[in-house]
C-alpha cells in the first residue's frame, strides 16, 4: 500500500483557509468541498496562515536549510514533548511541516548523518563523476581516513547528545536560548 501525495496550488489553498475563516463549515466540510485528501491538510494550512500569513502557505522555489544540530533539536522536541509535526513546526518557526516528516524518516533510515545529506540532484554532468568518484572513496579510503570518519560521526552524536541532556534539563529555557540562533541563521542561509 502506498500514499499518493498531492500537491494543490497556492490560489486553492488561500480560496480554502479564506472558506475556512467564514466560519460556515468545518475543516472536514471544507476538505470535502474542495476535494482535499484530509481535514488535517486544512487543518494545517489554517494554521499556518494564522502565524505566518500567506507566506506560511504559499510555495517557495529558494527553500531555507537548516543545519543537521536544528533538525535534531527538532525531532528530539517532539519526541520529548509529544507534539505533532504541524505543533513543532509553529513553536520552531517552521512554514512547512513537511520537512520534519522527511528529517524523522531520513533520521530512522541513516541516522544523524542521514540529516546532512542535500536534497535534490547535482548537475547532469556532474552526476557520473560524482557516483565513480564516491565508489572509489568507498574502495581506497585508508584506515586512518576512515577512523576519521567515525570520530567525526561520534562527535557529532556525543554533541547531539549534550543538547538532548539540555533540553531535557530546561526544555523551555533550552528553546529559547537556541530560538534565536536558529532563526538568525536561517535568515543569512536564504539571503
Amino acid at each position: 500500500m502506498f500514499i499518493v501525495v498531492k500537491k494543490y496550488s497556492d490560489s486553492l489553498k488561500l480560496k480554502v483557509v479564506r472558506d475556512y475563516q467564514e466560519g460556515y463549515l468545518g475543516f472536514r466540510r471544507v476538505a470535502k468541498k474542495h476535494g482535499i485528501q484530509s481535514k488535517s491538510q486544512v487543518e494545517r494550512w489554517v494554521k499556518l496562515y494564522e502565524k505566518f500569513g500567506e507566506e506560511g502557505i504559499i510555495s517557495k522555489k529558494n527553500k531555507e536549510t537548516y543545519s543537521v544540530h536544528f533538525k535534531l533539536d527538532v525531532l528530539s522536541f517532539i519526541k520529548r514533548t509529544g507534539s505533532s509535526e504541524t505543533e513543532a513546526a509553529l513553536h520552531f518557526g517552521l512554514k512547512h511541516p513537511t520537512l520534519i516528516a522527511s528529517w524523522k524518516k531520513a533520521f530512522r533510515e541513516g541516522g544523524a548523518e542521514a540529516l546532512d545529506r542535500s536534497k535534490g540532484r547535482s548537475p547532469m554532468s556532474d552526476t557520473s563523476k560524482n557516483r565513480k568518484n564516491k565508489q572509489i572513496e568507498g574502495k581506497n579510503m585508508t584506515d586512518k581516513q576512515k577512523l576519521e570518519r567515525e570520530n567525526e560521526l561520534l562527535r557529532l552524536e556525543v554533541e547531539y547528545l549534550k543538547k538532548l541532556r539540555a533540553f531535557q534539563m530546561d526544555p523551555e529555557g533550552y528553546l529559547e536560548k537556541h530560538r534565536q540562533r536558529y532563526h538568525s541563521n536561517s535568515k543569512k542561509n536564504s539571503d
